[in-house]
């Protein structure tokens, strides 16, 4: 008998020992390969990057997770306690491993076999921290065994709470919900303070499986889960048991999100992101939770995206109707027809429509979803056949001039445009997508904050921003800079410069450059001050040969305009390609009396923290901190500007400017009734048109043109097509 309990001691011993072993062979095999933990004792979740206006609205959110991150300090009880029931109800006594609950899973799921039913688990919430941050979803005895050890070590170097501020944070909850703050704003629009026992008790059902318990496809199985974690918080003692029934008894009512509103300014906001992209790279933009304060005016925004698309369409109609959308060969199922066609990108609130009738007072029209309208003539009529070179033909005299029946048309509620016509409902103007592109931006002449920048028609249209990065020839527009040169060499206003014929020989096998003013006649001797206002090309050239064109270049740069621009004549005319941003800016350092501006779009930047990583305004002012008042001199804020230009120059060409808009190519926009300045630019064969103007608080450019090149059309210059768009 003794020998017999000797022999079963023995083999307990050893079936101990080869136990023990075996599981240190594991710990210490798996042990050495395992992620570093330590890691998340500095782990900052990936934020949200939010863009705002100057004013405070949202511009733009940038996230690969939308993620809002609380500290565990601020998390509330009952939200931390419905997700400890739900989840880990031994969470604060257990070791990183629920052994009791590992037990109870292996008896359930030996009990399970051969039943068909779902394996129970027993991870804890310090397990699945291990596998979200450090781990796979693999599932395999090799990741459980990896898990349990980081669990144990983990528990070891970081306390409870941080393991749960962690959880909390990091976990997947459905709907795009990264964290319980997500969740909480896109289940219920609600923060986590104001979430009742059933919204806990429901998200903390969602861990196990979000898709599953989508309250939208699946609302049973989802309360089901609700009621069963607000029964478990019961019998933990987180809540009363007439607080569980009460919870329970809520209907499982979801309030989404309502949809984020932004200030409406995409090329802006783009040229931003660009920036930010740069500054702090692709992470710490989408990951970085930066904030971020722009200098746009919502406002002056909206009034530049307006008045550009206006004066582009206005352009457009100028030169003629190039046809329909598309054409109906048949017509039997017209609505289902338009319904397959998709309008035109940037073409906002027009409509698609299809001509079914006409007759000499106008065109029946009818839509996708069956209605009708009518096209009056008088709203056809501005649609001139279009012909090569931006030409024209005869004007309409009846619609069947310009439409025919099957034709699908672009078209907008006339009561929309109608000024003098009493048009009844239902009545719609003839519209078309303008092939001109264009752009515009407005700044502060002071410090170079971009208050609105509009970068083409249509952002959905083409996202190539026009103000930043098309490099186009000002023509005109660069002349103030010649003149800028001059007045610093000892010229005034008031001096003669001779415009007359003017002749350069090339070289041999080369043609002479005859440059000439766009009127083609020649004025004699002339003052600085008519030259500009007429903008007259011989003048100028004479009087850029007389400074120096290495002058002129060194200008150029010291302004930002143009880069190392070449010492040739034909560049006092504008050929040196230039960006419309770059152009304003430089008028706006005559405005503020010859002192450098660096265009800005963003005035602050904040990290996470709430630090200031990055101030436009460089200014710096201590003895303004002072409270009291002690008799001390009056602190002033320096000015760091760097000087460009002579103040008296900058004064004086300013002025010449005034002539400008008083007298000469720019005088269409006299009637504002504002002290303005400003000048036009047209390139040859007028490819490009320009206008920069100012007043004494702000700077704004103008630009025109086709993306491809070509001629804007005879008789159109700075003055016809970009001049309206600032006035």
């Amino acid at each position: 008998m003794v020998r017999a309990l000797a022999t079963i001691l023995g083999v307990l011993l050893i079936c101990a020992f080869v136990g023990v072993g075996g599981v240190l062979f594991v710990l210490q095999h798996y042990g050495k390969s395992l992620p570093d933990y330590l890691q998340l004792a500095d782990y900052k979740p990936p934020v949200m990057t939010r863009v705002h206006a100057g004013d405070g609205r949202l511009l733009a959110e940038y996230a690969i997770e939308k993620r809002v991150f609380v500290p565990i300090r601020a998390m509330p009880r009952r939200v931390v306690n419905a997700f400890l029931a739900a989840e880990d109800k031994n969470f604060y006594s257990h070791p990183g491993i629920d052994f009791t609950s590992v037990l109870r899973a292996i008896v359930v799921n030996i009990k399970n076999i051969g039943r068909g039913r779902r394996m129970v688990g027993a991870s804890t919430i310090t397990q699945q921290v291990a596998k979200n941050f450090l781990l796979t979803n693999e599932v395999s005895w090799e990741r459980k065994v990896k898990e349990a050890i980081l669990a144990f070590r983990m528990e070891r170097a970081f306390s409870k709470s941080r393991i749960l501020e962690l959880y909390l944070n990091e976990i997947y909850l459905g709907f795009r919900s990264y964290g319980v703050a997500a969740a909480a704003l896109n289940y219920f629009d609600k923060s986590l303070d104001e979430l009742s026992i059933a919204e806990a008790g429901f998200l903390a059902a969602l861990p196990k499986a979000p898709n599953n318990y989508n309250p939208v496809k699946h609302p049973g199985a989802a309360r089901v889960r609700r009621d069963w974690v607000i029964g478990q918080m019961a019998k933990d003692d987180f809540i009363t048991p007439a607080e569980a029934t009460a919870a329970q008894a809520e209907p499982l009512t979801l309030e989404r999100r309502s949809k984020t509103e932004y200030v409406q300014a995409n090329f802006f906001s783009e040229e931003v992101r660009r920036e930010l992209q740069e500054r702090y790279g692709e992470d710490g933009l989408y990951k970085g939770g930066l904030s971020v304060r722009t200098t746009l005016d919502p406002r002056l925004q909206e009034i530049a995206d307006r008045v550009l698309r206006k004066g582009l369409i206005a352009y457009d109609r100028r030169h003629g109707w190039r046809g329909p959308v598309s054409k109906f060969e048949g017509m039997e199922d017209w609505p289902r027809q338009l319904s397959a066609l998709k309008p035109p990108k940037g073409s906002e609130s027009w409509l698609l429509s299809v001509v079914l009738n006409m007759d000499a007072e106008g065109a029946d029209i009818g839509f996708s979803d069956g209605t009708r309208g009518r096209v009056p003539f008088a709203e056809i009529k501005w649609a001139r056949p279009w012909k090569e070179k931006q030409k024209v033909g005869p004007r309409p005299k009846t619609p069947t001039d310009v439409l025919v029946v099957g034709d699908v048309i672009l078209v907008e509620s006339a009561l929309k445009s109608a000024k003098d016509e009493d048009y009844p409902e239902g009545s719609f103007a003839l519209r078309q997508m303008p092939e001109i592109e264009g752009a515009l931006v407005a700044l502060d002449p002071h410090t170079g904050r971009v208050f609105a920048m509009s970068g083409g028609y249509s952002h959905e249209r083409s996202k190539f921003n026009r103000v930043t990065q098309a490099k186009r020839q000002p023509g005109s527009a660069f002349k103030p800079f010649v003149y800028l040169a001059a007045l610093d060499e000892g010229y005034t206003p008031a001096t003669l410069i001779l415009d007359a014929p003017f002749v350069i020989d090339q070289g041999p096998g080369l043609p002479k450059w005859r440059p000439g003013n766009y009127t083609k006649k020649f004025y004699g001797p002339s003052t600085m001050r008519l030259g500009i206002e007429k903008s007259r090309n011989l003048m100028t050239v004479r009087l850029a040969q007389t400074v120096g064109m290495s002058k002129i270049s060194e200008y150029a740069e010291r302004m930002g305009i143009v880069d190392k621009m070449p010492e040739t004549l034909a560049n006092s005319l504008g050929s040196s390609e230039t960006t419309l941003l770059r152009l304003t800016a430089a008028y706006g350092m005559l405005v503020n009396g010859g002192l450098q501006i660096k265009p800005t779009l963003i005035d602050r930047i904040q990290d996470r923290q709430g630090r200031t990583v990055f101030q436009h305004d460089q200014r710096r002012c201590r003895p303004c901190r002072q409270t009291a008042w002690t008799q001390q001199t009056v602190p002033q804020v320096p000015d760091i500007r760097q000087r460009v230009a002579n103040p008296a120059s900058a004064y004086q060409i300013t002025s010449m400017l005034q002539g400008v808009v008083e007298r000469g190519t720019g005088r269409r926009i006299k009637k504002i009734g504002k002290p303005l300045g400003g000048k036009t630019g047209t390139t040859n064969d007028s490819r490009d048109a320009w206008f920069v103007g100012f007043s004494p608080d702000m700077a704004l450019g103008v630009y025109t043109g086709f993306d491809n090149p070509r001629s804007l059309g005879r008789l159109e210059q700075g003055a016809s097509v970009a001049v309206p768009i600032f006035k």
